[in-house]
């Protein structure tokens, strides 16, 4: 029997959130062997190559001029600090905390489009990113002395990868995604070569090591492919919910592989995000009377 559009949607994101959450695992998993430089020149070395190959395959590449256009310079930039943040942040905190603050990126974007596109947002879903942002303050939790450097390198992460978002919107359709994917797999991992030297220099990296590198930018670029499948076969009023489930699959892997337990704040915090986002989508879905996207990309694809 034939299954659903929804139901082959809602698998196809399932499958997203699972090889991103995976991924991240991997990258935190030889943190502690290579600095994040060395980390983001191996895993760009990587995708640069796989996703060169399809790119030639399906006849999408361009002129490399096209890094001149300043908003994929603007994207390129984005997306190598957004690495290098995030990366940092994974060695310093538990993946479920930093998941669940990553799990705010469909509300900045919004908040950003209002202030740089003066796209129209009515009282009720600025409220939803108010309170989305409360619950993000409620899982770093600030102290006397303020933010610990994991949290602030988290929240740097969103914010740069909400510009990157905001950027892509700005880039001519005629650009191909795949030739914008290659210049910034090209860029950030030549970007991370030069931080090596600054981070502490190049350490031994072993077969072990190399394969969780490899792996994870595999998962990343299947990620990346199957939201946009889930986005194209189901109503994404129903599948982009299930973002959220990179939650479920971050706590689990940082659970069995790093003996980390969300705290009851977390959870508390990352409910109210998540209530948040829900009804963010909601919101925008009842305004356009048919199902719409946040437009927010996935996950850094490099």
């Amino acid at each position: 029997m034939p299954r659903s559009s929804n139901t082959q949607g809602a698998l196809y994101m399932t499958v997203a959130m699972a090889g991103f959450s995976a991924s991240d695992a991997l990258s935190k998993s030889v943190i502690s062997e290579m600095n994040a430089g060395q980390i983001m020149f191996l895993r760009g070395v990587f995708t640069s190559v796989l996703v060169y190959l399809i790119a030639r395959q399906m006849g999408a590449l361009r002129s490399w001029r096209i890094v001149l256009d300043p908003m994929v310079a603007v994207r390129v930039i984005c997306e190598i600090l957004a690495a290098v943040t995030y990366i940092t942040a994974l060695g310093m905190m538990p993946i479920a905390n930093a998941s669940a603050i990553l799990q705010s990126l469909p509300l900045v974007v919004t908040f950003g489009a209002v202030l740089f596109f003066a796209e129209p947002v009515g009282w009720r879903r600025m409220l939803a990113i108010v309170a989305g942002l409360v619950g993000v303050m409620i899982i770093v939790r600030p102290g006397v002395d303020g933010f610990t450097p994991a949290a602030l390198l988290c929240i740097a992460s969103v914010l740069v990868t909400a510009g990157r978002d905001l950027a892509t919107r700005s880039i001519s359709r005629e650009v191909p995604s795949l030739m914008i994917t290659v210049i910034t797999a090209v860029s950030v991992s030549l970007f991370g070569a030069l931080l090596i030297p600054v981070l502490g220099g190049w350490k031994p990296v072993s077969g072990t090591s190399l394969s969780h590198i490899g792996l994870a930018a595999v998962l990343v670029l299947i990620g990346y492919q199957s939201v946009i499948l889930a986005m194209r076969v189901g109503e994404i009023s129903f599948v982009a919910p299930l973002r959220y489930t990179s939650l479920i699959f971050s706590a689990l892997l940082g659970w069995l592989f790093f003996a980390e337990v969300p705290d009851r704040w977390t959870l508390i915090g990352a409910a109210i995000v998540i209530a948040s986002g829900l009804y963010t989508f909601y919101r925008e879905a009842k305004r356009h009377g048919t199902p719409v996207a946040q437009e927010s990309e996935p996950r850094t694809p490099v």
